[in-house]
């Protein structure tokens, strides 16, 4: 009798680098030949960036204290649409389970540890999150989405430069994050209603008075 043998879960798994691994290889050979400066500052900036964002959505806040309700409204939902964002992307990657490019490609020696066998790769957490916030945060408040963008950019492409992703899961991974998140913010706007509520009553001097 034949034993039920099933095969490793590394060949089971989705092999990416067929798609851009030599601009991956690219990259990363780049970032092995910068300046120790620049890669540390890289590395900061991939692991901590996201906090930027969460200071972004309080400037958001504090700005739309004197905005209208719909833009209140939106600002408070942008933490909600991240986390939404973040558990879409996170199915992807259980249906997907591409192997990180640090484990495929073995010859490539990466900024940040590589994550261990099971840690999928495609599409990229970060910068899901960071396209996401981004994108609420635009809809609300154009000044500060703009802002976002830009720092949106720079953690997708920090992403790859550390060696974490391919360039592809970055670029869906942005799109994931813009697609969940601009119906989300449009729909949020829907509860201006209930902001209006809340400024009348012991929220009031949290939310701000509103336009005049």
């Amino acid at each position: 009798m034949i034993p039920n043998v099933h095969p490793p879960a590394r060949l089971l798994a989705y092999d990416g680098s067929g798609i851009d691994g030599g601009l991956y290889t690219r990259v990363t050979g780049w970032a092995a030949s910068a300046p120790h400066w620049f890669d540390e500052l890289v590395k900061q900036w991939s692991a901590l960036g996201l906090a930027v964002f969460a200071l972004l959505m309080l400037w958001a806040w504090w700005r739309a204290r004197a905005a209208d309700s719909v833009v209140m409204a939106r600002v408070l939902a942008s933490p909600l649409v991240v986390v939404v964002a973040y558990l879409v992307n996170s199915v992807l990657k259980s249906l997907v389970e591409e192997v990180r490019p640090c484990q495929q490609l073995p010859a490539t020696v990466p900024l940040e540890a590589c994550p261990p066998p099971g840690d999928w790769s495609f599409p990229s957490n970060h910068t899901v999150a960071a396209f996401a916030a981004a994108a609420a945060l635009w809809y609300a408040d154009r000044r500060i989405g703009w802002i976002a963008l830009l720092a949106a950019v720079l953690m997708g492409a920090s992403r790859v430069w550390v060696g974490a992703h391919y360039p592809h899961d970055v670029v869906v991974a942005a799109l994931v994050g813009v697609l969940v998140a601009l119906p989300l913010a449009a729909l949020a706007g829907r509860a201006a209603p209930l902001v209006d509520r809340l400024r009348t009553g012991p929220l009031g001097p949290v939310l701000g008075a509103g336009t005049a």
